[in-house]
C-alpha cells in the first residue's frame, strides 16, 4: 500500500517549466498531454508510428494532436509514463529536432545536445528564420533566401489569427468543442455498407483488367491496373488512419494487404512518413512530404542547402536541381506519371534496412510486408508482365501506362499542400489553425467523391485523422462554422482551381531558382574577374 500511494503521489508532482528543461537537456523525451506531464523514453522503440512524431513533441503540448490519432484503447496507456503534472497554461518550447542540426543552434543559454529552444510569448511577433547552410550559399544568396522567408512569414501573419495566448486558447477550445460534436453526432463510426461498394467496385475494375488482358488488349488491361490500384489506395490510407474498424490490429493488417502483395508497397514506410506530415506538416525541414530534391523544390529554402531532420542529412541544392527546378512547373506532371516507382524504392529501402519498429505490437510487421511484396511480385512481375505478355516492348508498355494511370493520384496526394503556407510560426501556432493554414480542400459534387476518395477533404482529414472518409462532407460542415467562428481561412478551391494554384506555385519558385542562377552566375563573373568585393 505504501509503494502504490507513493507511486500515486509521485504522479500528482507539479513540475515547473525549469525542471522541464532541465529534463530535455539531460535527453528525456518529455511530452505535455492533458495536463500530464509524460516520460517516453521507453515507448521510443515500441511507437507503430515511429520515433520521429514523439520527438516532433518534446517539450510541447500534444493534447490534440495525441487525442485525435489514436484509439481510446491507446490514449487510456498513457498513465504509466506519467511522472508528474503541470498548472496552468503551458509554453511550448521548440523540440532538439526541430534545431539546426547541423549547425547546433539554439536560442537559449543551455549548451547541450537535447537542449530545448524556450520561445517565450514575446518572441512571436517575427519566428526566426530557418538556418541554411553557410557553407554551400553565398552571403548573396542566404540575404536573398532569408529576405524571401521574411516576407512569406509577414504575409503569412497578416492573413491568420493572431499567435498571442490568448487568440490560439480560444481556438484550441472550440476546436475541442467541435471534436465533442463530432463524436456526439457518431462521425467516427464507420459505413461498412460504403466499404463494401469500394471494394466491389475495385474487384470489378481488377476482373475487367483481366478480361482484357485474355482479350490481349493490353493498353487497356493496363488502364484498368492502374485505375484498381488508385482505388485500393484509398481504404490503406483510411486503415492505416485506423479509420475503419478503428482496431490497431485489424486496420493494420487490412491495410498491410492492401498495401504488399496487391499493390507492391510498405504500409509501414508510408506510416513511418505520413504520421510526421501530419504533425509538422508543410515544413520545409522537417515535413518528408516536402523534401523532392533534385526534381522539385515547393519552397523557396530549398533553393539553399537545407537540413533535413526527417532523413538526418542535409538536402543541397544540387547542379541536377539548379537544372531541373526552374522548369519544373512543366514537369511536375511528366515527374508524377513516375511517381509510383520512387514508392517501390522507398518502400523497399523500409523493409531491407529494417527502419520500423523492431520491438512491440508493430515488429511482426516488416516480415508480413516482405512477404507481402514477394507475392505481389510473383502475381504481377511474373504472372503477368512475364508470363502473360508476348514481347519485351509490350512488357515496357504495360508498366509504363499501368503506373502512369495512378499520375492523378500523386496530383492528389501534392494537390492539397504544396501551393499552401509553409512558414514556420513557432509553436504558439495551435494545431487547428496549422492544419488549416497548411491545407487546401478540392471542392467536387458528391456524385464524384469516390474518383478522389476522400483526398480532396485533406483540410478536414488533417483535423480529424480517424473520421471515415465517408463522413468527411459532414465534417466539412461544421469545419466551415468553426472556420468562421474563430476566424481562419479555409482553403477551397475546384480540381482544376487547385492544379492552377499549385502550378502557379511551383512556378514561382523556378522563377526565384532562375534570380538566385543569375546571382551566383554575377558572382562567379566577379570572382573570376578578380572583383571580389
Amino acid at each position: 500500500m505504501g509503494t502504490s500511494s507513493n507511486a500515486s503521489s509521485g504522479k500528482e508532482q507539479i513540475f515547473s517549466v525549469q525542471q522541464i528543461e532541465d529534463l530535455i537537456v539531460k535527453g528525456q523525451a518529455i511530452v505535455i498531454i492533458d495536463q500530464k506531464v509524460l516520460r517516453v523514453d521507453a515507448w521510443l522503440p515500441y511507437h507503430p508510428g515511429g520515433y520521429k512524431p514523439i520527438q516532433h513533441f518534446i517539450g510541447k503540448d500534444a493534447t490534440d494532436e495525441f487525442v485525435v490519432m489514436h484509439s481510446a484503447e491507446t490514449r487510456q496507456l498513457i498513465d504509466r509514463y506519467q511522472i508528474g503534472r503541470i498548472e496552468g497554461r503551458w509554453r511550448n518550447l521548440v523540440p532538439p529536432i526541430q534545431r539546426d542540426p547541423e549547425h547546433g543552434h539554439t536560442k537559449n543559454t543551455k549548451s547541450g545536445p537535447n537542449s530545448p529552444i524556450n520561445y517565450h510569448e514575446q518572441d512571436h511577433h517575427l519566428p526566426e528564420l530557418p538556418q541554411l547552410s553557410s557553407d554551400r550559399n553565398t552571403p548573396e544568396e542566404l540575404a536573398f533566401l532569408n529576405a524571401q522567408t521574411k516576407e512569406e512569414i509577414r504575409l503569412t501573419l497578416d492573413r491568420y489569427p493572431s499567435l498571442d495566448a490568448p487568440t490560439q486558447s480560444t481556438i484550441i477550445e472550440r476546436y475541442r468543442r467541435l471534436h465533442a460534436q463530432i463524436q456526439a453526432e457518431g462521425l467516427y463510426q464507420c459505413n461498412y455498407s460504403a466499404y463494401a461498394w469500394e471494394f466491389g467496385r475495385c474487384a470489378l475494375l481488377f476482373c475487367i483488367m483481366l478480361v482484357f488482358l485474355r482479350l490481349e488488349w493490353y493498353c487497356t488491361s493496363a488502364v484498368f491496373l492502374g485505375w484498381f490500384w488508385s482505388q485500393m489506395v484509398f481504404a490503406a490510407h483510411d486503415s492505416a488512419h485506423m479509420a475503419i474498424t478503428h482496431d490497431f490490429l485489424l486496420d493494420n493488417l487490412l491495410g498491410m494487404i492492401i498495401a504488399a502483395p496487391i499493390g507492391g508497397l510498405s504500409l509501414g514506410w508510408w506510416k513511418r512518413t505520413h504520421n510526421v506530415h501530419h504533425l509538422v506538416t508543410n515544413s520545409p525541414a522537417h515535413d518528408p512530404d516536402n523534401q523532392h530534391l533534385p526534381f522539385l523544390a515547393v519552397n523557396h529554402r530549398f533553393l539553399g542547402s537545407l537540413f533535413s531532420s526527417y532523413h538526418e542529412r542535409l538536402m543541397p541544392y544540387t547542379p541536377l536541381a539548379q537544372r531541373l527546378v526552374p522548369y519544373q512547373a512543366y514537369l511536375y506532371y511528366i515527374i508524377l506519371m513516375f511517381g509510383r516507382f520512387n514508392l517501390y524504392v522507398q518502400s523497399w529501402i523500409f523493409l531491407i534496412q529494417g527502419q520500423g519498429p523492431r520491438k512491440g505490437p508493430a515488429w511482426w510487421h516488416r516480415y508480413f510486408e516482405i512477404a507481402g511484396n514477394l507475392l505481389f511480385w510473383g502475381w504481377f512481375g511474373y504472372g503477368i508482365v512475364y508470363r502473360s505478355l508476348p514481347t519485351v516492348g509490350t512488357r515496357v508498355m504495360f508498366v509504363l501506362l499501368s503506373h502512369a494511370v495512378t499520375m492523378p493520384l500523386h496530383v492528389q496526394f501534392t494537390l492539397s499542400h504544396f501551393a499552401m503556407s509553409t512558414a514556420d510560426l513557432g509553436p504558439a501556432e495551435s494545431f487547428p489553425q496549422r492544419m488549416l493554414r497548411t491545407t487546401m480542400d478540392v471542392d467536387c459534387p458528391e456524385w464524384l467523391d469516390w474518383v478522389h476518395g476522400g483526398l480532396q477533404f485533406q483540410a478536414i482529414h488533417h483535423l480529424f485523422p480517424r473520421v471515415p472518409r465517408h463522413n468527411l462532407r459532414r465534417v466539412q460542415q461544421l469545419v466551415l462554422a468553426f472556420c468562421s467562428e474563430v476566424d481562419i481561412p479555409y482553403a477551397l478551391y475546384g480540381f482544376v482551381g487547385g492544379n492552377r494554384k499549385v502550378v502557379g506555385s511551383l512556378a514561382e519558385v523556378g522563377r526565384q531558382a532562375a534570380i538566385l542562377a543569375e546571382c551566383r552566375r554575377v558572382v562567379a563573373g566577379r570572382i573570376a574577374s578578380g572583383d571580389v568585393h
